[in-house]
């Protein structure tokens, strides 16, 4: 593609140098610039792009996107207000939009994301139609098949609408839905994506570090819903305290359910109860009732088999067909994943102070009245440390015993992060309370810890196989863990 062609629709505010060179890539990473790439002069928290812009050359750089003028190189340079908002232009523009021809469906939220786009995806499959998936997880092409390249939640923009040009005219999916930050909406990392539906989960305690408020938090996740279009379709949790300003946030001409359990909605589900082989409950849909028997445990996951519920039905597909995806689903890798059954050990994500209440609540509907809930867990380094505290008062407040460990602590001291966890604790009992900083040798301690007739979460990690130290980044996986402790257990 010339240069004159991806610029076209562009708002710029100088063109340097001009020549209309051919662009074959995009690129933001100076290192990883390849010959006939435009290269984006991202300035983030820590880099400015700018800087890098002469290796980016040397590497095969044949034109720059920047915010001010480059000195001393001779290439093409584009002058924008905002590299970081405009790479979404360029990338749609040279991807030719590839939104445009699939139904894309959004999902945004604190909790429930990964499990929510599983569970539209296996819906759509079982209505014969083909769906692909983009998420925390890395993005997979349907149901069964495997993950591939799990770097963000939300891709940045150029390897995003390079998947979704592959997902469209390669594998001839039409279909696709997608887990969207608040970090990729505030970025504008989803920039030109064209979506069909989007879906709210829960707005709860998260990424502070970086929106700094939650107002700020909520005002990222709510352009998803503003940028909605006529016919498109808006799915919010009524039951959730932002429920009703997310309702407020969808345009006008846009298709609009709600789900719950608590205040009246659109999907709702009564008579819910909890069992070890999962959740059952009554789903009420236009005075209709259905009888729904899960494989999966804990409110969390009657709320996500709602959202899904009511997305399916916004597309027009039957409840039957969706109900009879959902009750052969038996959960999502890391997401209350049940690795051992004497004693019960599960393992799951939550790593905010709301999610790890929702995993012990359900975890103690499920322990027998002769045996402990033990939780396992840390915080992770470099993120918002207000949390913490409220971590380790929920964690004491609903077990039995806790041991307090490493996350992935990054650049912070380990021991910093453990102490600021104790400072939300009412007391320190040895009884009760241990602390052990490296994660193995914790997962480690179950051993003698735990007996047969005891439940054990282990949070924070779920489906990570990874720990990030402060000079390093090692294999680590607490499912892997938990069953070298447990060998010779059956599950």
């Amino acid at each position: 593609m010339k240069l004159d062609e991806l610029i076209e629709y562009l708002k710029y505010k100088d063109l340097i140098n001009f020549k209309n060179v051919e662009i074959s890539g995009i690129s933001y990473n100076s290192k990883t610039t390849k010959q006939g790439d435009i290269f984006v002069c991202l300035i983030g928290e820590h880099t400015d792009g700018h800087e890098y812009a002469q290796m980016a050359i040397d590497n095969g750089a044949v034109a720059l996107l920047v915010e001010h003028k480059v000195d001393g190189v001779d290439v093409p340079q584009v002058q924008v207000e905002s590299t970081k908002y405009q790479i979404a232009d360029i990338a749609d523009r040279f991807y030719s939009s590839p939104s445009k021809g699939i139904n894309l469906i959004g999902v945004t939220g604190t909790n429930g994301k990964t499990t929510v786009t599983h569970l539209i995806q296996k819906i759509l499959e079982e209505n014969n139609q083909k769906c692909a998936l983009i998420g925390t997880l890395g993005y997979k092409l349907s149901s069964s098949s495997e993950y591939r390249n799990a770097k963000h939640t939300t891709p940045q923009a150029p390897e995003l609408q390079a998947t979704l040009r592959m997902i469209k005219d390669i594998e001839k999916i039409d279909n696709v839905v997608m887990e969207v930050s608040s970090h990729a909406l505030e970025q504008n990392r989803v920039g030109g994506c064209r979506f069909n539906g989007a879906v709210f989960t829960n707005l709860t305690q998260d990424h502070l570090d970086y929106h700094i408020t939650m107002e700020n938090y909520f005002k990222a996740k709510a352009l998803l819903f503003q940028r909605l279009e006529e016919g498109n379709f808006a799915v919010i949790n009524i039951d959730d305290e932002y429920g009703e300003r997310f309702l407020n946030e969808v345009p006008d001409g846009i298709i609009k359910l709600t789900y719950g359990v608590k205040k009246q909605a659109d999907v709702m589900a009564e008579n819910i109860s909890f069992s070890p082989n999962g959740a059952e409950f009554v789903l009420v849909y236009k005075e209709n009732e259905y009888n729904v028997n899960l494989h999966m445990n804990g409110m969390f996951s009657v709320y996500n088999v709602l959202a899904a519920i009511a997305s399916s039905a916004a597309m027009g597909i039957d409840i039957n067909i969706a109900l009879n995806a959902l009750q052969n689903v038996h959960g999502v890798a890391g997401r209350f994943e049940v690795v051992n059954k004497k004693p019960l050990v599960i393992v799951d994500y939550a790593h905010t102070p709301d999610g790890l209440e929702n995993v012990l609540k359900t975890a103690r509907e499920i322990t027998p009245p002769n045996g402990k809930l033990i939780c396992v867990f840390g915080c992770g380094g470099d993120r918002d440390a207000t949390k913490r505290p409220k971590m380790g008062a929920i964690a004491q407040q609903l077990s039995d015993r806790i041991i307090i460990t490493s996350d992935n602590p990054r650049s912070e001291n380990p021991q910093q992060i453990i102490t600021d966890i104790i400072a939300g604790l009412k007391s320190v009992d040895s009884e009760t309370v241990t602390v052990e900083p490296d994660r193995k040798e914790a997962i480690g301690l179950l051993k003698t810890i735990a007996s047969n007739n005891d439940v054990v979460i282990i949070a924070g990690k779920g489906h990570e196989d990874y720990q990030i130290l402060k000079d390093k980044t090692i294999h680590f996986d607490d499912r892997e863990e938990a069953r070298k402790v447990f060998a010779g257990s059956v599950i």
